[in-house]
């Protein structure tokens, strides 16, 4: 898996992409917007680097000409587009903070302080460049999962059999689903057994076996028989092509991620501009000169405007990233950390998120009079496996080879559709398949072992749970004072026996992903802020209706790490109630910061209009706060920040 991590600005963009077909086996065609297709991208490249350019100039005593040639640069190629839009905005009566934030800067260059302009024409720039990436991106994802679909479906018809496009097919159709294929539609098995591969919609860890009567879903993948399917749903109208439009839909519902501060920010910018104006106008009305109410008005402007409220909040969150970056856990943009910090509710997928998605042989039952005991019936049964690529097989067999147990070889390998396999090991018919499901409790898969017709034992497997998945669950409910509600596609004993051993009640099984949306927005509905952790492709519409999204990266699908606001890259479980409480930590940085800013704001405005505040002592008392602030929001950058808080700081 590669990993790639844009740090601009405020904000934080990150890609994991793997490096072979995605976890479910189902190969994805990647569409990646490059950083530097985008315009917003290239003009704040070109923006940064004149900056850079320009003060490596003035560090290094160039002549005052190169610099302030190389400034004009960023000004220009940083600021035309947010100037545009602020100009639009102020069409429709709107006055937005980023033309208050091109006027500032112009006025800084105004009165000789172009650095500090260009400095904050260049963060703005940077800003709305990662903004477009991270949307160009989550498009690509949304897209890249129609992909899962097969283009072309092999139809019965009564000459014989004919390939046409997945668009193509009506309801009623009947498709040959040949072993390996992925399925091009949904609909129901009229003949042939076989096993279906549906963690992409269902979650489900394992294979399911899919018999006459059972349901299947477009983009799954079949197993070793050979299937005829009849189409229940226009392919427009798939689980698939459902996701997708819910992910989108909830992308457009979602509440607007903005910053604290930028909730203020129209009231403030049109403060600002009035107040500008008055301590211009007024003065100049009762006789001051042009120059000294100018220098007084620009003054007003630079210690009244919001660049250190917004700096001041930034280093608190951006070190929050930092340290959560450490530790494996990358959060995508500055508003997710604050998003973090305001959940008061959990929900939580099981597959591959509080289990780890990967069978594993749990119990080594020898029938009595078998004459096998435990070591001797998995030895058994691993030898005839060994041949197989059945995730069952593959368990069987490492479970052996954890032992040290010597496998035999197998010959007559065949493998039975729905069943199991069946070979010969040391001369004996030995046969490995699924029990009935009489014989299967507590969410195992129990898989029967007979030997020239006679059973000689079981084996039971079951989705191994992470072992951080208790404590993690126990922070969580610490954290937001209601435990976690656990939403899984799988069935219902699977999801219960992870429930008793995490310590949750309120489970909901059997769910598609528009019932793990439906779950989220009923406790929205219910006035909580709700964070979901998930994995999987099923699980991408539920991380966008959150109001946070965390998606475990190892295994997570494309789309639910675009989807997500943050991705845990170690699969460490315990990593999430961490993150929010380093989320948590961080917000009230950003208060205490906004507090000795806007102190610092006030005590130099009064200033200015009572008296007459000096501008470079109104620069340096601005650039001052701006100094404290950052290095307060600094301290969550200590490893000791990613260890404090504990299940005790609720929900504070």
């Amino acid at each position: 898996m590669s990993l790639h991590v844009f740090l601009y600005g405020g904000r934080v963009s990150v890609t994991l992409a793997p490096s072979s077909p995605s976890s479910t086996g189902l190969p994805v065609t990647r569409r990646r917007t490059r950083v530097l297709a985008l315009p917003e991208a290239r003009w704040a490249l070109v923006s940064l680097v004149a900056f850079l350019l320009g003060l490596a100039a003035d560090l290094g005593g160039a002549s005052p000409w190169i610099s302030g040639v190389l400034y004009a640069v960023a000004y220009v190629s940083g600021g035309w587009e947010p100037a545009l839009e602020g100009l639009r905005a102020l069409r429709e009566k709107t006055l937005d903070v980023d033309l208050l934030m091109i006027v500032a800067a112009l006025g800084a260059a105004a009165i000789g302080q172009v650095l500090d302009g260009a400095l904050l024409i260049v963060i703005f720039a940077t800003s709305g460049a990662l903004e477009a990436l991270a949307t160009a991106r989550t498009a690509d994802s949304v897209r890249g999962l129609l992909d899962l679909a097969p283009t072309t479906a092999t139809r019965v018809t009564d000459g014989g059999e004919e390939t046409v496009p997945t668009a193509e097919l009506a309801v009623g159709d009947v498709l040959l689903v040949r072993p390996g294929e992925r399925i091009g539609a949904d609909g129901t098995v009229q003949d042939g057994v076989s096993e279906a591969d549906q963690a992409t919609i269902t979650g489900e860890s394992l294979p399911v076996v899919k018999r006459p009567g059972d349901e299947v879903f477009a983009g799954t993948l079949n197993g070793t028989g050979a299937l005829r399917v009849r189409v229940d749903r226009d392919p427009k109208d798939s689980v698939i092509a459902r996701i997708v439009a819910l992910v989108e839909e909830a992308s457009r519902t979602k509440a607007p991620t903005q910053l604290f501060i930028e909730k203020i920010e129209q009231r403030y910018a049109v403060g600002v501009v009035v107040a500008t104006l008055a301590v211009f106008g007024i003065p100049l009305a009762f006789g001051e000169n042009l120059t000294d109410a100018l220098l007084r008005a620009m003054t007003f402007m630079i210690v009244a405007s919001p660049c250190a409220v917004v700096l001041a909040t930034m280093p608190p969150l951006l070190s929050a990233i930092a340290n959560a970056g450490r530790h494996g856990v990358l959060v995508k943009s500055a508003v997710a950390m604050e998003r973090l910090g305001e959940i008061d509710a959990a929900a939580l997928d099981k597959t591959g998120t509080l289990t780890e998605g990967t069978p594993e042989v749990t119990a080594v039952r020898p029938l009595h009079g078998s004459g096998l005991d435990e070591d001797a019936l998995l030895a058994l049964a691993a030898s005839a496996e060994h041949p197989s690529e059945h995730p069952l097989a593959r368990a069987v067999v490492a479970a052996a080879q954890a032992r040290n147990l010597p496998l035999a070889p197998a010959a007559d390998f065949t493998a039975l559709p729905g069943r199991g396999i069946t070979a010969t090991v040391d001369g004996r018919v030995v046969t490995v398949g699924r029990a009935e499901a009489t014989d299967t409790t507590d969410g195992e898969t129990v898989i029967r072992v007979t030997r020239d017709g006679t059973p000689v034992g079981t084996l039971a497997l079951t989705d191994r749970l992470r072992h951080d998945a208790p404590a993690a669950t126990a922070d969580l409910t610490a954290l937001t004072g209601t435990a976690p509600v656990l939403l899984t596609g799988d069935n219902e004993r699977a999801a219960a026996r992870v429930a008793t051993a995490t310590g949750l009640t309120d489970v909901r099984a059997g769910l598609l992903p528009e019932d793990k949306v439906n779950a989220v927005r009923d406790l929205h509905t219910d006035g909580r802020k709700v964070l979901f952790v998930g994995d999987g492709v099923n699980d991408a519409p539920a991380l966008a209706a959150a109001h946070a999204g965390i998606a475990m990266g190892r295994a997570g699908s494309d789309l639910a790490l675009e989807t997500a606001d943050a991705v845990v890259v170690r699969d460490e479980l315990a990593a999430v109630p961490a993150v929010v409480r380093l989320s948590r930590t961080a917000r009230r940085l950003v208060l205490q910061n906004l507090v000795i800013a806007g102190t610092a704001i006030t005590v130099l405005v009064l200033w200015d209009l009572i008296g007459h505040l000096p501008l470079p002592l109104g620069v340096a008392g601005h650039e001052g706060s701006t100094v404290l602030v950052g290095l307060n929001g600094l301290r969550l950058l200590r490893e000791s920040a990613w260890r404090s808080g504990g299940p005790q700081d609720t929900q504070g």
